[in-house]
């Protein structure tokens, strides 16, 4: 009898370590899967980006593009990881509460040389990880780049790029992105979807380099009203826009954490970063919902088609903050309010004499806010982490405090960095560049070497 128990007892534990491998291996996959996922998120900016230029600044526009991608990976690995892991408690370097941060701990798994940085036979998931946060810093990097095309000078834009993407939102991301972050332990700050962290933080970064970068000759007229320059290519940016939706479900995929061996400290279910428990469908439900209502909230101010794609980026951007937490009417209401006030807050920007090319400072600042705060206005009294009493709920000043620190992480260096790149001539390309074109002064090839025929007329 005692043979057979034994016999029966290491069968089952052979089995349950089979099991462990295999769900291992699952949420491995699941995370390595929203990395080319999330790449094509940068196809519809490249899109997008270069369809809203000008026949004259199409190269130009992707050429910024493709860097800001290509510098965040290396930045990133070097610092942006580190930083999210070490700063948490804000300047105070010690571990928090839950002990997955401080000084030690980043040093430990984080630096460049230490061997979770490099391949190791017994450790899948750092790398994993890693690549799928250097993507949302490549995202909230990109992000930025289509509010200034057709005027910024390239080095000058990598420099915003890496700051933006490797330090800035990362810093937004440790305060209310992490199980430690302070804003989450002592305001209940709540952002699944990253409304705070990645858009409003961009949002408002874009803001402060384009009050130092000013709007591109031509935009305004001497009374103040501004001019409609128009995208080269609107089926392209169209097209781009719904690429970016796309890729957004991978972004979305990566922000749940699913149970996986390597990060059982942490939760042994489907839950969000903060280890509150969510699941796929939820994602499912409101994701959708958001992307329908943004779009028909725009079409009805607007009847625009570019307003409208912008809408479905805006609806679920609008929901993001909550997405683990919406009953699908209301994703559905939040989408539909974040696509209806895209048209007149742009126009308000403009009015301020803020030339934004592609609305970026509207779709993920404004819109970023808003989904922050209705956390706060549909939500209050949520747990902020799962079994932890002693951590505030969720609150609409909480949500409100965290909303104005994410907007101060983007527009303060966003701001700052530019004026001091203007002061030394690497922020705005010259006059006669702009007008020539930069495509043709700065890109060694040209987009349509034989023209493009527009209503009959010769080519630009």
């Amino acid at each position: 009898m005692e043979e057979q128990l034994a016999e029966m007892a290491a069968r089952l534990a052979e089995l349950e370590a089979k099991a462990n491998v295999t769900g291992t291996m699952f949420s491995e996959a699941y995370y390595y899967l929203t990395i080319p996922l999330m790449v094509i998120i940068h196809a519809g900016f490249l899109a997008y980006e270069m369809g809203a230029s000008r026949q004259k600044n199409v190269l130009a526009s992707g050429i910024k593009n493709i860097l800001a991608f290509a510098f965040m990976v290396p930045t990133f690995y070097f610092f942006g990881w580190w930083i999210y892991w070490a700063f948490p408690n804000g300047i105070d370097l010690s571990a928090g509460p839950i002990e997955i941060s401080g000084l030690a701990y980043a040093n430990e798994i984080a630096l460049p040389w230490v061997e979770y940085m490099g391949p190791n036979l017994a450790d899948n998931a750092s790398g994993v990880f890693w690549g799928a946060f250097t993507l949302f810093a490549a995202t909230t990097a990109s992000i930025f780049s289509g509010a200034v095309i057709e005027r910024i000078q390239v080095v000058g834009f990598i420099i915003l790029a890496i700051v933006l993407g490797s330090a800035a939102w990362v810093i937004g991301a440790a305060w209310g992105w992490h199980a430690d972050g302070w804003l989450v332990q002592n305001f209940g700050y709540h952002d699944f979807g990253a409304a705070g962290v990645v858009h409003t933080i961009a949002g408002f970064f874009a803001l402060g380099v384009l009050i130092n970068l000013g709007p591109r000759i031509g935009k305004f007229n001497p009374d103040g009203t501004a001019n409609n320059i128009a995208a080269h290519n609107l089926p392209f940016t169209l097209t781009g826009l719904m690429l970016i939706i796309v890729g957004f479900w991978g972004f979305l995929m990566a922000c749940m954490i699913v149970p996986g061996e390597a990060w059982s400290w942490f939760t042994d279910k489907g839950a969000t970063i903060y280890g509150t428990p969510m699941t796929l469908s939820s994602l499912a439900f409101n994701i959708l919902m958001g992307f329908a209502g943004g779009i028909i909230g725009a079409w009805m101010v607007t009847r625009d088609p570019f307003w409208m794609m912008s809408g479905a980026l805006a609806g679920i951007i609008a929901c993001a903050a909550g997405l683990d937490l919406w009953w699908p009417p209301l994703a559905f209401a939040l989408g539909f309010s974040g696509g209806a006030i895209l048209k007149p807050a742009a126009g308000l920007l403009e009015r301020f004499g803020i030339d934004d090319a592609v609305g970026a400072v509207t779709v993920h600042g404004t819109v970023g806010v808003w989904g922050v705060l209705a956390v706060g206005i549909f939500a209050s009294g949520y747990p902020a982490l799962q079994g932890d009493p002693g951590v505030a709920t969720t609150s609409f000043i909480g949500q409100l405090i965290g909303a104005v620190v994410m907007v101060l992480l983007g527009l303060v260096p966003g701001y700052l960095i530019s004026l001091v790149l203007k002061g030394a001539g690497l922020l705005r390309v010259s006059p006669e560049a702009e007008i020539a074109g930069l495509d043709v002064t700065k890109v060694p090839v040209a987009a349509y070497p034989e023209g493009i025929n527009v209503s009959g007329s010769p080519a630009e």
